[in-house]
Order: structure tokens, then sequence, then C-alpha cells
């Protein structure tokens, strides 16, 4: 629903065919997992939806981090960051709204994609854009970074791993696989925590956070 909403097709005749289309591959897709032999799944997160999906339980085998490159150096900048693919569903866009709305709090923003020049045209003059950035560059910014905003639903998320390994913590949206790889402060039984999250995929909510 997401995707046909964000695709401008979730509605009248455009939206009728879509959902009819997708109806169709839902149950060639159901039919056809039955013949899987075994399901990996990157996180808990998506194992899980396997298990709803298709009533079959998952291996979860986690996405590689390259925990020697990504590590800790220099002293920690003011500046929070968010870096990643312009698109929708990463909500750059709301990290934007909501630092424009916080004037005394630095944000550096790496990527592009097609929502960048809208994400640039409505932002505040304490954020900048560097578009993309080589991996060195990307390092050298979670490095320095005060936190990492992290706005994605994602199936695992290896950004805020990256980035923690750097020794920075990570601002991050409470769901999918960012609750499998953040000690968020104030969660139950955490003790060492690495960052917090927030509870809405809305400016009110990352500002408050």
């Amino acid at each position: 629903e997401e995707y046909l909403r964000e695709a401008g097709i979730d509605s009248g005749l455009p939206g009728w065919l879509a959902r009819l289309m997708l109806e169709r591959l839902r149950r060639w897709d159901l039919a056809n997992s039955r013949q899987v032999d075994h399901f990996i799944a990157n996180s808990r997160f998506i194992a899980e939806r396997i298990r709803v999906s298709y009533g079959r339980e998952a291996t979860v085998v986690y996405p590689p981090v390259d925990l020697a490159y990504y590590t800790p150096s220099g002293a920690k900048q003011s500046f929070y960051l968010a870096a990643s693919r312009m698109v929708p569903y990463k909500r750059m866009n709301l990290i934007v709204q909501a630092f424009s709305r916080m004037p005394g709090r630095q944000l550096v923003v790496i990527g592009d994609g097609p929502q960048y020049e809208t994400a640039r045209a409505n932002a505040g003059p304490n954020i900048e854009f560097m578009g993309y950035q080589p991996r060195e560059v990307l390092r050298q910014k979670l490095r320095q970074a005060r936190a990492l905003v992290f706005a994605a639903k994602e199936d695992f998320g290896i950004l805020p791993v990256e980035a923690q390994a750097c020794g920075t913590p990570v601002i991050a949206y409470g769901a999918g696989g960012s609750l499998e790889t953040v000690r968020g402060l104030g969660c139950t039984g955490v003790d060492r925590p690495t960052g917090l999250f927030f509870a809405e995929q809305t400016v009110d909510s990352l500002i408050a956070a």
C-alpha cells in the first residue's frame, strides 16, 4: 500500500488494476513458496514476516559489515548526519523538515536521488547537502557526527551499524532492523545504550527525540 501511494496509483482505475495484478502475484508467490527448502532472513524482523506470510521458519543471517574499515577516529563535531538514497521510503525529507524546524542544530546530508532537489529547496540554512560521496567521505562524516539520524523502516539497515562501529550513536525510527542493532536509551534491559528511538515517522516525533 505504501509503494502504491508513493507511485500515485493507490486510487481510481490505476489503483484497481495494480491491486488486481498484485493479488495474482501474491497467489503465485504463496503457491511457489511451498517449493522452498529453507528460508534465510537478514534479520529477525524479516524472519517474522516470512513466518506470517508463508507459515515457515527462517534462519537469520545478518549482513556483513566491514568493522575493520568503520572504526572510531578523531574528535566529534556538533553536526548530525543523515545519509541515504533520496527515495520516499528512506524518509530523508522527514529528517530535513525536522531539522529545518530546529535552526540551532546543524544537519549534514549525504546522498542523491529523485527527492534530492525537493528536499534541498525546502531546507533551512542549517542544513548542508553534499550529494553523493565516496566511501571515504562517508566514513569521515560518520566518525565526526554527533549522531546519525535514521528514519527508514529497513529490513536490516547496515548504515546504523557502520555508524556505531565509528563510535557514533544513532537516532532511529523504532521499527524494523534497527531494533536489533541499536541499543536504545531507556529500553528495557539496556544498560549500555548506543542510541535512541523515536516512535513515529513524523517530524514532531523526530524533533522530540
